[in-house]
């Protein structure tokens, strides 16, 4: 399904599991539908399972949004609490559509506790008390972490889920019942061999004559390119190369403390998802990564580039990056907002020292190169998560590797081609609906919701 046969989906007002390969262009499509919907004066809910995900759409964590907190599961005393906060009911009863982003990251009873809160607040047992839902994800990618549990403290739960790890096993995803619209173009990838080798761990095929390709971009530790990040598997890794690197470069560290201001909670769940520290320390010559976009200035979240000095005046660090344009940069605001208003933000300048990362801070960006180190790969999924960010295979660098990289779950690999079935037959059958007919679906979806009836000049699917 291509992206703009999905929007005209979305533009009816049906529910929408939005999945597709890395770089099929999920973001794009949801920021497509936002636009749309804000022209009309709608103003969707935008959320996003982590908050790392969340920054990169500009919206909160889902957690946040519908008041559950760390919360898993909910009792009768739970639910009263949160659908007493005037902020929350607010927030709620608004709400005409709710997208969740990274939803592969978000537990089946963290997805029915939404689903309950949305129903009691809006008190309409429909599913999510009537608001359109959009899961946008692909489970292929990196899984919700599991915590276990031995006790609740002798209270009652309102929500039992059977010990599944997917969202898709909620019963809330059930009652949900979307419509799977899987998007099959690709925009980041342009190398199509590497694709091949992509594809083929999606499809659990990698096969000798993959690995052969991987084998040709291997590396010894000595030979790492200068200015090239790093992906590793655990923190330990990253923090001790950052530090090592910085400490060897010659210099005093210019030091950038993060500002914040509003209510601690929101300000904790914003920190915790943006990819710039708190205290961020820099050096001339330090390989940095932007961690937020700003097109107008020339970069996005992922760009590389090198500290060549700082401004006299302001202090401003100067980062030229691989183009060789060079970027005077600012310090720039995350926030949380909410009917149009500011309720927190925190202010950093929007770099982090780009040596190493995690594969999981890497999710979502998009890399020209990396080196990666993939030999303590732990989890289903983290090996294609890691090699799906480079644009081509040219652009990869190989230090190790274990039997997991390559390994995807076999649950999800059929439940892929289960999406993949269904998508197809979503697609068959808004083929069929007339251009009129499916105009006159978004034009009363757009006016239920209370909006501005736009006449657009061609529509349909």
């Amino acid at each position: 399904m291509t992206q703009s046969q999905a929007l005209s989906i979305l533009k009816t007002g049906a529910n929408v599991f939005l999945t597709g390969e890395p770089g099929s262009g999920k973001t794009h499509t949801i920021n497509e539908y936002t636009a749309y919907l804000r022209k009309r004066g709608i103003e969707p809910a935008i959320t996003a399972s982590t908050g790392i995900a969340a920054t990169h759409i500009g919206g909160m964590t889902i957690h946040s949004w519908s008041g559950i907190g760390i919360k898993t599961k909910l009792d009768k005393h739970d639910l009263t609490k949160i659908t007493s906060s005037q902020y929350i009911i607010n927030r709620v009863r608004k709400a005409k559509v709710l997208i969740i982003e990274e939803v592969s990251m978000l537990l089946p009873e963290t997805l029915s506790a939404v689903d309950t809160v949305c129903c009691e607040i809006k008190q309409n047992m429909e599913p999510f008390g009537g608001i359109q839902v959009v899961f946008a994800g692909d489970f292929f990618q990196l899984p919700p972490v599991v915590k276990t549990e031995t006790e609740n403290n002798g209270q009652t739960e309102l929500i039992r889920e059977s010990s599944t790890r997917f969202a898709y096993n909620s019963s809330a995803w059930a009652r949900a019942n979307p419509l799977i619209c899987y998007l099959t173009e690709q925009h980041r990838q342009d190398d199509n061999n590497f694709l091949g080798i992509l594809s083929a761990i999606r499809h659990n095929v990698f096969s000798r004559d993959h690995l052969y390709h991987i084998e040709t971009r291997k590396i010894l530790p000595s030979l790492i390119p200068d200015n090239v990040p790093q992906l590793f598997s655990h923190n330990t890794d990253v923090d001790r190369i950052n530090d090592e690197i910085l400490a060897k470069l010659p210099g005093e560290s210019h030091v950038f403390a993060m500002f914040s201001q509003g209510p601690d909670i929101l300000v904790t769940a914003i920190k915790k998802g943006c990819l710039s520290p708190e205290t961020l320390y820099l050096k001339a010559g330090a390989t940095v990564m932007f961690t937020k976009n700003n097109q107008k200035d020339g970069f996005v979240n992922g760009t590389v580039g090198m500290i060549e000095g700082f401004n006299k005046t302001g202090g401003h660090p100067i980062v030229k990056v691989r183009s060789g344009r060079r970027i005077e940069v600012k310090p720039m605001d995350w926030t949380v907002e909410e009917n149009g208003k500011v309720r927190a933000q925190i202010s950093q300048l929007p770099l982090r020292l780009a040596w190493a990362i995690t594969v999981h801070k890497s999710q979502g960006m998009n890399l020209d190169e990396a080196v990666m180190d993939l030999s303590s790969v732990f989890e289903f999924g983290q090996g294609y998560v890691a090699l799906s960010r480079v644009r081509r295979l040219s652009g990869l660098y190989m230090l190790g590797w274990n039997r997991r990289t390559f390994q995807v779950n076999p649950e999800i690999l059929n439940k892929d081609e289960f999406f993949r079935l269904v998508s197809n037959d979503a697609e068959t059958t808004f083929s069929k609906i007339s251009p009129a007919v499916l105009q006159e679906r978004q034009v009363n979806f757009i006016s239920v919701c209370g909006g501005k009836v736009i006449q657009e000049i061609r529509a349909g699917y």
